[in-house]
């Protein structure tokens, strides 16, 4: 395998050209004299040519290093290029964030706080990513996500936003037709809504204020992996179903829905924003993130 171009050297030997000494490029570059001279020395033997021809008063470059002056200088200008706009980006908020975000939290909750944002920082690009599917934000690429649940242990980075407390609903007609289910083992001979994306698939579980528990497969005429998918069929009388504070807590606040089982509750989750592990962040996913938790912090999870 062919070795690596040593553009180490290559851009010490370019500011000994422009610079006209060894002495000086040593300065300019906080090394020492002798690193400076070792690096160009390294070249040469690389090469095989002698690229200056140094005298005690004089520095003067040799054929070989006047055809070889012109591309150095050039691969160093490219590199403080490339490092300065990497280090622009990465000082101020500049740039795209690919935000991966569940569907109708996305819609409701962060999509709404968007122009805020983006007037704030119009330097900064948002590609907004909605699925309620758990995304790879490493393997697709993502600068950060929300996750709304309790977090697996994982590599990911995670700040908590705020609770998201879960309620168990059913409407009023449901109830009369069906009766109250008092205990979640009730569950099993009522008709309930089931989601795709929580993360013990099928089962509900539930404890009290005495620290009981109670683990229930409930069963149903319908199935969805967005969970305001399934309020009209709750608030139709069609069954019962469990959701997250911002899908259903309009419907509970106006009467279509009420809480069930009051005396048990499921594990509450949590909107954390994740990202993926490493160094430190850039400007625009950091402001982006200081920008959501502000926000967040202050309680305002459902949009108006």
């Amino acid at each position: 395998m062919p070795k690596l171009p040593d553009f180490e050297a290559l851009a010490i030997f370019a500011k000994v050209v422009e610079l006209r000494s060894f002495a000086s490029a040593a300065t300019e570059l906080a090394l020492s004299k002798a690193t400076v001279s070792k690096a160009v020395s390294r070249l040469e033997q690389r090469l095989g040519a002698r690229l200056f021809n140094r005298t005690s008063r004089r520095l003067a470059l040799t054929d070989a290093g006047q055809k070889l002056a012109e591309r150095a200088t050039q691969l160093l200008v490219d590199g403080e290029a490339a490092e300065n706009e990497a280090l622009s980006q990465s000082t101020a908020p500049r740039g795209l964030v690919r935000l991966a975000v569940p569907m109708t939290f996305g819609v409701k909750s962060v999509a709404p706080l968007l122009p805020e944002f983006l007037e704030r920082y119009p330097e900064v690009s948002i590609d907004l990513h909605l699925s309620d599917a758990t995304v790879d934000l490493i393997g697709e690429g993502f600068d950060a996500g929300l996750r709304i649940a309790r977090l697996p242990d994982s590599s990911l980075i995670a700040r908590r936003l705020c609770a998201m407390p879960r309620y168990t609903v059913a409407a009023p007609s449901y109830l009369k037709r069906h009766g109250r289910p008092t205990h979640p083992m009730h569950l099993s001979q009522h008709k309930c809504f089931g989601y795709a994306y929580l993360s013990t698939p099928g089962v509900w579980h539930y404890t009290n204020a005495a620290g009981e528990q109670a683990s229930v497969r409930p069963a149903g005429q319908l199935r969805v992996n967005n969970g305001e998918a399934v309020l009209p069929s709750v608030i139709a009388g069609l069954g019962i179903a469990d959701l997250p504070d911002f899908i259903v807590g309009d419907a509970i606040a106006s009467g279509e829905v009420e809480v069930i089982l009051k005396g048990w509750k499921q594990p509450e989750g949590a909107v954390h924003l994740v990202t993926p592990p490493g160094g430190p962040r850039p400007a625009r996913v950091e402001v982006l993130a200081e920008f959501l938790m502000k926000h967040f912090a202050k309680g305002k999870r459902k949009a108006s």
